[in-house]
């Protein structure tokens, strides 16, 4: 990330200082974490609850692998892993208050075993180098400052023949669907926001975040640029999210 004290860097429509952004980012989710799987089920219709089951198929746990779950939010990625037999999660978030729902839903449902907590900025993750086999993160990257960073962080924690996963919103790839798209993104999910969590601002650049987000090819390229090989991208209900797959080789 550039030290030009005059960067700016996105926040929803918004151009803000680069050094910002964190403090915006974190405040909120602050604000939405004791509702956070609300809001998801607001943004996607609960589809989301079907993405993941993809996404953690995608990861193939196994009991000798281990997973980095970074943005790990509430436990969900993290949760599904170890349900489906996968090896020791650590569940990683910048954001303390998403991190303790995620701590207190983990103890509610039993996976205290296995399963560590690291309060880290994705951009710069106190883990030694080749130390995992999967590293996911699921509706996460977007909201990170230096998205460059967090690929390169991913790949270099990484072992060789290990995988990185992205689950993410990104772009839709039927025409025909944008204005509906759009209108629920922008005129009714933030009024959702404001009824049912009494927070229409945080919805709102939510919304905004999403269409601020690289597209696939986009996304793709910045993966193998950061030295992530057999890029793939598998496109969920038309191109709403994507799941962005790649190897260290």
């Amino acid at each position: 990330m550039s030290d030009n004290t005059d960067a700016t860097t996105d926040f929803g429509f918004r151009d803000v200082p680069v050094a910002d952004k964190k403090p915006l980012v974190r405040a909120v989710f602050e604000s939405v974490a004791p509702r956070y799987d609300l809001m998801n089920d607001l943004m996607s219709l609960g589809v989301h609850r079907v993405w993941k089951r993809i996404f953690v198929t995608a990861l193939d746990p196994r009991p000798n692998r281990r997973l980095l779950d970074l943005a790990g939010g509430t436990g969900d990625i993290s949760f599904a892993w170890l349900a489906r037999g996968g090896g020791p999660v650590v569940m990683s978030d910048i954001n303390p208050a998403m991190l303790g729902v995620g701590r207190d839903r983990a103890l509610q449902r039993g996976f205290a075993s296995g399963l560590s907590f690291l309060v880290a900025d994705a951009e710069r993750l106190p883990l030694p180098d080749r130390c995992m086999d999967r590293v996911s993160i699921a509706f996460g990257l977007r909201n990170c400052t230096d998205k460059a960073a967090v690929l390169a962080e991913a790949r270099r924690v990484l072992k060789p023949g290990g995988r990185f996963f992205c689950l993410e919103f990104s772009r839709l790839k039927i025409d025909a669907f944008r204005p509906i798209y759009d209108a629920w993104s922008f005129s009714v999910l933030p009024r959702l926001g404001a009824r049912f969590a009494g927070d229409a601002d945080s919805y709102q650049y939510l919304a905004e975040s999403i269409r601020m987000f690289p597209d696939q090819a986009t996304l793709a390229g910045m993966m193998e640029t950061a030295g992530l090989s057999r890029v793939h991208v598998q496109n969920l209900s038309g191109g709403i999210a994507a799941i962005h797959s790649g190897w260290r080789l």
